[in-house]
């Protein structure tokens, strides 16, 4: 019974979270466009939401390594929708997300909201306009952030990276930080790579989340590596990238 009232009133603290962020957004968006200051009120915003998404999960965070400053490009292993504020929290960014997540009913307009690059994978010719966008996001000052495996994944392996994702990095000669996440459970509850981490085909978005939300909570480590790294081929880029997050990555359980 308690787990199932945790849940329950998680889940609606989520979810006034979420509205009534993006409430403040909608109502503060004009005055930042008078004053010219729309990326600080937005970056505003995504962080509030992100330390508020960490409270309301009974995140405890763990950073190793310094987050780099803005601007920057950095790439990190995916474990599902928890990454996000869990980066967010420390990090000054913007993501690059697949397409389909700019059609979702609500959930598309306010990650849009936040500034997001979204980018269609199985169109080749979407991905230069998606580097242009970023280079412009990170000429602006800001920094960008990518999971180059394009799924999320249980955690007990680090899938390849794309290198599709880092085509532009290669031509521009970016030079790519790097991160790796890993969460865990308290004994007794399902482990990390069944509860925390989204990936399989049977379980829907809606179903995952509840379920976690019964967790009293979660650890959450990231490190961030110490030096970036730059190729102009994309295919070794994404090599060394996947070389350097493995190694400083402990399996999940």
């Amino acid at each position: 019974m308690m787990k199932m009232f945790r849940a329950v009133l998680r889940f609606a603290g989520l979810l006034a979270l979420t509205l009534g962020i993006y409430g403040l957004w909608l109502i503060g968006q004009p005055l930042a466009l008078l004053v010219d200051n729309t990326r600080f009120w937005r970056e505003w915003i995504f962080e509030h939401w992100s330390k508020g998404f960490v409270r309301l999960f009974g995140m405890k965070i763990t950073v190793i390594g310094t987050p780099p400053p803005p601007p920057f490009f950095l790439v990190s292993n995916h474990l599902g929708y928890a990454d996000i504020p869990a980066l967010r929290s420390f990090l000054e960014c913007v993501y690059v997300a697949k397409g389909d997540i700019q059609a979702w009913p609500v959930v598309g307009t306010i990650v849009g909201t936040f500034g997001t690059i979204f980018i269609d994978r199985e169109n080749r010719r979407d991905i230069p306009r998606a580097g242009e966008k970023i280079l412009e996001t990170l000429a602006r000052g800001e920094g960008v952030a990518v999971f180059p495996e394009g799924t999320s994944w249980n955690g007990r392996e680090i899938l390849k990276f794309n290198s599709s994702f880092l085509e532009f990095a290669a031509r521009a000669e970016v030079p790519v930080h790097y991160a790796s996440i890993r969460y865990e459970t308290p004994d007794g509850w399902p482990a990390a790579s069944e509860a925390v981490a989204w990936w399989r085909e049977d379980s829907t978005f809606g179903g995952h989340i509840f379920e976690l939300f019964k967790i009293p909570y979660f650890k959450c480590t990231i490190i961030f590596g110490e030096k970036p790294i730059r190729s102009a081929d994309r295919k070794e880029l994404a090599q060394k990238l996947h070389e350097a997050v493995v190694r400083q990555f402990v399996p999940m359980a």
